[in-house]
């Protein structure tokens, strides 16, 4: 297996030691050589996604524009698995926005990193351009360039797919009526299921099924403001898809913020959107619990009812620094 997600998360992580070797760089020399290997990692890791096995095959279809896992068999022919879910929405996260006066400090790494992309410009080709700063003198270092961003936004953004009432789905909504059928080795069907999983493959309920996830959300609108740190505000989308209401990207990311601050919201009653209508549910009703926030380890992308474990305050407690983040970037 060839998986979209996993690779993107190695190139975030070597975007990630990227940043912190620089910043170190400014007081430690020795830095600067650690960091033109994590920028030599970054290219190698984005160049992978797209010469995978014996046909260099891409995981990014240029037919559906999005990324998917691609299966490879023994004899070496490969499928991909087209599945419209975060596996193809995690590439977004690799991503980070420096300053040219970091660059201009260090003049060792700039030279190794030149010399990389003058050596290698097959890796260089297929990621933003190093040399094209935005006004503001900073440079855009990610996966996706930018007509990959917009056709992934036009799904994600999408309410017949990705986008809820309450934050990011995990599985597109377009699988609800169209399952994906994998035939190999048996007879294998994911569906869009917006809460519990009615599966017991791979852990049954743990599966990205369709489920509203906190994490996740949290690092698609950190990934959009770093988007709009270098776009600006004349870079525009749809919100939602198909609406003819443009945004930009931090628009768009506190729009996101108020779809998921609303599992918190209480209604009419008085009642949080999480809570369930189980009348053995006491802590919707109990004068002691009810102003109470609960909070639940994912949400049903259809509802917002709260599932999983609670509290699972180790990640769904982000949605304060989503709204302190919001409150910033008004």
């Amino acid at each position: 297996m060839q998986q979209a997600d996993a690779t993107s998360w190695m190139a975030m992580f070597s975007l990630n030691m990227l940043r912190m070797s620089l910043e170190l760089a400014k007081t430690n020399k020795i830095y600067e050589e650690v960091s033109a290997k994590f920028f030599r990692h970054f290219l190698n890791i984005a160049w992978a996604m797209h010469h995978i096995g014996k046909k260099d095959l891409s995981l990014w279809d240029d037919q559906d524009n999005f990324y998917y896992d691609v299966v490879e068999m023994s004899d070496g022919s490969t499928q991909r698995l087209k599945v419209r879910s975060l596996v193809g929405v995690i590439p977004l996260f690799a991503v980070e926005i420096m300053n040219k006066d970091l660059f201009e400090e260090l003049k060792d790494f700039q030279r190794r990193a030149n010399e990389i992309i003058r050596t290698r410009p097959d890796l260089a080709s297929l990621i933003s351009n190093l040399e094209n700063a935005n006004k503001n003198g900073d440079f855009l270092f990610s996966i996706m360039r930018g007509f990959r961003l917009e056709h992934l936004l036009k799904r994600l953004l999408d309410e017949d797919e990705f986008l809820s009432d309450y934050g990011i789905r995990s599985l597109s909504k377009f699988h609800e009526k169209n399952p994906f059928v994998f035939g190999e080795e048996g007879h294998h069907q994911i569906q869009y299921e917006p809460g519990e999983s009615r599966s017991g493959m791979f852990g049954g309920n743990s599966n990205w099924r369709g489920p509203i996830w906190m994490p996740l959300n949290y690092m698609i609108i950190q990934s959009l403001r770093k988007y709009y740190t270098f776009y600006g505000p004349t870079y525009l989308y749809e919100f939602p898809t198909g609406s003819g209401i443009k945004m930009n990207l931090n628009e768009i990311a506190n729009e996101l913020t108020k779809r998921l601050i609303k599992l918190f919201e209480p209604d009419e009653n008085g009642k949080f959107v999480y809570h369930s209508d189980d009348p053995e549910n006491h802590f919707a009703t109990d004068e002691h619990f009810k102003g109470q926030h609960l909070f639940y380890e994912f949400f049903d992308g259809d509802s917002g009812k709260g599932l999983g474990a609670s509290h699972q305050t180790g990640w769904t407690a982000l949605i304060a620094n989503l709204i302190m983040d919001m409150e910033e970037h008004k």
